[in-house]
């Protein structure tokens, strides 16, 4: 239904934490999937976060440079996919790279992921939520940010922030057209202020909230309730606020849906 990137801006806006915290609270109907894929060129945060260095190195996006050489491509992919969350099975995780050196051996997997994303969603009706980092949505894997239905920049309301993200936004519109702006709620700045400064919409709005973040940034030990805390609240609010956002944009660029699994548009006759 929707190809998603969460692109980062200087400091730690906390895209990663965003972003998982959207792939466990996302509304799925029967038989529908959400992937988050973490392709931030700096290295998998959730790795040695969320998942505290269990799986070592036997998934990840640096296995599929392999597979592309041996055009084992699509096969691989799905076998790269773990499950986040063992009540449904349909929350699935593409883990990044272990090390930032290994980016430079996926010059051509970029493009190849950004047409199966694609794929995935126009064949199986599977969402796909990209985590870009704060580097991804530039050079060789920014074409993971073209090809989405909506890139939204994760900014924290505080002035170090504010002044960090002006450049970072004003450089993706510019390119992509337009963003959005998926707002972390810790400084004194409203959102309509956050609009006026950086001139593009906030869309969504998730609270401040360090001890609910650590669960998802660093594994900590999950709180009874966490599910229903406020940070997972105004997730599963916004991520119905960011998927109408992107299918606004969607029908404004294609507006007879004739947009190609690769992620060209078409014309009829």
């Amino acid at each position: 239904m929707a190809v998603i990137a969460l692109a980062g801006c200087s400091g730690s806006p906390g895209v990663t934490t965003s972003a998982l915290a959207l792939l466990l609270a996302w509304p799925l109907d029967p038989g529908r999937r959400m992937i988050l894929a973490e392709c931030d060129p700096d290295g998998s945060a959730v790795l040695h976060g969320l998942l505290q260095g269990s799986l070592g190195d036997r998934y990840g996006l640096r296995n599929l440079s392999v597979a592309a050489r041996k055009n084992e491509f699509s096969d691989a992919f799905w076998r790269q996919l773990i499950e986040l969350n063992g009540e449904d099975g349909h929350r699935l995780l593409l883990p990044g790279i272990t090390d930032p050196a290994q980016a430079a051996s996926l010059g051509s997997v970029w493009k190849i992921l950004a047409q199966m994303f694609r794929g995935i969603e126009a064949e199986s009706g599977h969402d796909v939520l990209i985590d870009l980092g704060r580097r991804g949505a530039y050079g060789l894997s920014g074409i993971l940010a073209e090809q989405a239905d909506a890139v939204f920049v994760v900014v924290r309301n505080t002035l170090r922030c504010l002044q960090a993200a002006q450049g970072r936004v004003r450089a993706l519109e510019e390119r992509l057209g337009d963003v959005s702006v998926l707002l972390i709620n810790e400084g004194p700045y409203p959102a309509g202020e956050v609009q006026r400064v950086l001139q593009v919409p906030v869309i969504a709005t998730l609270p401040y909230a360090p001890d609910d973040a650590r669960v998802l940034s660093d594994g900590a030990e999950q709180p009874r309730r966490f599910t229903k805390s406020a940070l997972m609240k105004a997730a599963q609010t916004g991520s119905a606020l960011i998927l109408q956002r992107a299918a606004m944009r969607r029908a404004r660029l294609d507006p007879r849906g004739l947009r190609a699994p690769g992620g060209e548009v078409t014309y009829a006759g």
